[in-house]
């Protein structure tokens, strides 16, 4: 039992603390907590539900957040303010830890714990997330068949395919190149956005000037390494899903009818800042000093 003198000293810290929100907003009303702590209905009556529920609620949040300073990074490219930028992509890096971390959650979960409520996801899956297509999307994608699960959907698939139509973030960096007086080929710059990026050499040779003279160039390298990064993140986001999901259900058909672990390995091989990747084959050494 707490001595008096115990019960007082925390009185005192608490001191002047507001109690009464009777008709003032509290914590719970701005964080609109009685709507998020609601929106977890697990269906099947099996604990594990709730696991599942929670860990892509938190996902999609996560992801709301990124592409806000996926836009906000974009803008200022657009703008030639690259430090903005790079704080924006330097908090995107910390979500996608988070993101990352997620699966390790899940991963809690065995075979048996999945299959006793699986039949209760319907013909819902991940592959339907709009938000993850739109992070796609902006990073370059460019595969107008992942909008189709969307079509229900005017507000989103409108939303989609205008970011489909629009400069991706490595469309805005290769501008940015461009306007700097590095030879970024007209072809790329002029190309349809709606159309996917290919690998050029024309590219690989403005960012290998880029690399080659970081001194000169120091902010344009940055920005490089800051790309690399995003996608090397990305990608092993997309690694710990494809093996939590290998984990959790072999090689069975996703819920949605995608092949499962099968797409997720695919999505692997494909990369949204190829020159940056092949670029590092090709670098000279640095002059002796």
């Amino acid at each position: 039992m707490r001595s008096g003198p115990r019960q007082g000293k925390e009185a005192a810290m608490v001191e002047g603390v507001e109690t009464d929100f009777a008709r003032k907003m509290s914590y719970g009303d701005y964080l609109r907590l009685d709507q998020l702590l609601a929106a977890q209905a697990p269906l099947s009556g099996q604990h594990d539900e709730m696991l599942f529920i929670t860990i892509h609620q938190v996902q999609e949040l996560w992801m709301k957040l990124l592409v806000h300073e996926l836009d906000l990074a974009m803008d200022c490219l657009r703008r030639d303010a690259l430090r903005p930028a790079f704080k924006a992509m330097a908090r995107i890096g910390r979500i996608q830890s988070q993101l990352v971390e997620a699966w390790d959650v899940l991963t809690t979960m065995t075979p048996h714990d999945y299959l006793a409520f699986r039949d209760s996801l319907g013909k819902s899956s991940g592959f339907q997330s709009w938000q993850y297509r739109l992070i796609e999307i902006r990073l370059g994608a460019r595969d107008a068949f992942l909008l189709q699960p969307h079509r229900h959907r005017p507000d989103i698939h409108g939303a989609l395919e205008a970011a489909f139509r629009a400069p991706s973030l490595y469309d805005e960096a290769l501008r940015l190149l461009a306007r700097r007086g590095l030879p970024v080929p007209e072809a790329v710059l002029a190309r349809d956005v709606a159309r996917p990026h290919a690998p050029d050499e024309g590219v690989a040779a403005a960012w290998a000037a880029v690399y080659e003279q970081p001194e000169a160039r120091f902010d344009l390298y940055e920005l490089a390494e800051e790309l690399v990064d995003l996608e090397d993140a990305f990608q092993t986001w997309r690694f710990r899903h494809m093996k939590t999901v290998e984990r959790i259900i072999g090689r069975r058909t996703g819920t949605g009818g995608s092949s499962g672990v099968a797409y997720l390995q695919g999505a692997l091989e494909r990369s949204f800042f190829p020159e940056l990747w092949s670029v590092r084959t090709q670098l000279r050494a640095p002059p002796p000093a």
